[in-house]
């Protein structure tokens, strides 16, 4: 490929970007007007000490939809909380962090995937943090100009992760992380980078990036077999530009079943055992500590969260097929989650 070329090219990904970002606000500022009012968290009186010094407690989280903010690495991060108001708080609950994918942010997220209803239906809480320029830095190389910035998205997870279990009694053996595509990425590096999480759940996602020597993990992971953005046989995605450019993405490791091979071999699984049922072929390999490594291949799916919701509209500008109907991957993610605490 001659320069003019590759200068072509890398022209024509930022116009598609920018296009999809203007298409997504249009689209989340829309549902926004018409999703339940949403609150923000002040602080609440102080508490006192033993000693009686004034000691300060953390924002009260309201049930419903909230909007919090921290500030890490001297940038100001933004998330949003749900809290179901029928749970009760009087004992641990259980925190599903759920990570967006390049474009999106955490109220597009909460719109789409169907997590403020299945924290209803099951009862725990859910965080839906957001990327800086609708990104996550997952490497060197990927997502979005945060990559050459150096944003930590790892350290902000953590530091949201604190921040809620502060204002709620959140269960440490029951957090887990969930994302689609550059969120599941980052569910990746969360699971090699820290020990926060008892579980992860990977929507059209792949590891990205080293991972030396990460603790067991239970792991679920959900793809399309027909995923042209993050292929699942291992070919580079349709938007790979090398990591270079004003929007860095290079996402041209292996195949998500040798990846998924690794893990089992990081969890010290037994054989996997397969079964299929109809385009839904699931793999799921047991492991010590009542761990497991589960694959969900879904035939000729493509780049989306399954039994999320349809838009159309960024659909057609992104060439992307409608939501796969095979299968609710986020009632399949909660059901493992909820099986999965992390042992003491």
């Amino acid at each position: 490929m001659n320069r003019r070329t590759g200068n072509a090219a890398s022209v024509r990904r930022t116009v598609w970007t920018v296009a999809a970002v203007a298409v997504l606000i249009v689209l989340i500022g829309c549902d926004a007007a018409r999703s339940p009012e949403r609150g923000t968290a002040t602080p609440t009186a102080s508490a006192k000490s033993a000693a009686g010094a004034p000691k300060p407690v953390s924002p009260a989280v309201v049930t419903g939809s909230s909007d919090h903010s921290i500030t890490v690495g001297g940038r100001k991060r933004t998330y949003h909380v749900y809290r179901p108001a029928n749970l009760s708080m009087s004992k641990p609950v259980p925190l599903v962090v759920m990570l967006h994918g390049a474009l999106g942010d955490g109220r597009q997220a909460e719109m789409a995937y169907g997590w403020d209803a299945e924290a209803d239906r099951r009862g725990f809480v859910v965080a839906y943090p957001d990327g800086l320029l609708r990104s996550w830095v997952v490497s060197p190389d990927c997502c979005g100009p945060g990559a050459h910035d150096g944003v930590d998205d790892v350290a902000f997870i953590r530091a949201m992760v604190a921040a809620v279990s502060d204002g709620l009694p959140i269960d440490p053996a029951r957090v887990y992380a969930t994302g689609i595509s550059n969120g599941g990425m980052l569910s990746y590096r969360l699971a090699c980078d820290t020990d926060t999480f008892a579980a992860i759940g990977v929507v059209a996602g792949k590891l990205l990036g080293q991972c030396k020597s990460p603790a067991p993990i239970s792991v679920i992971h959900v793809h399309g077999t027909g995923d042209d953005i993050v292929p699942y046989d291992g070919r580079p995605g349709k938007m790979n530009n090398d990591g270079k450019g004003l929007i860095p993405v290079k996402i041209d490791v292996g195949s998500v079943p040798d990846q998924i091979t690794s893990w089992r071999k990081t969890d010290r699984c037994s054989a996997a055992q397969t079964r299929a049922a109809g385009s839904v072929t699931t793999s799921v390999a047991h492991c010590p500590d009542g761990r497991d490594v589960e694959l969900i291949a879904i035939a000729d799916a493509g780049h989306q969260w399954p039994g999320g919701v349809s838009m159309p509209t960024v659909e057609r500008l992104l060439n992307l097929p409608p939501p796969s109907k095979a299968l609710d991957a986020t009632d399949s993610i909660w059901q493992f989650f909820s099986t999965h605490p992390r042992k003491a």
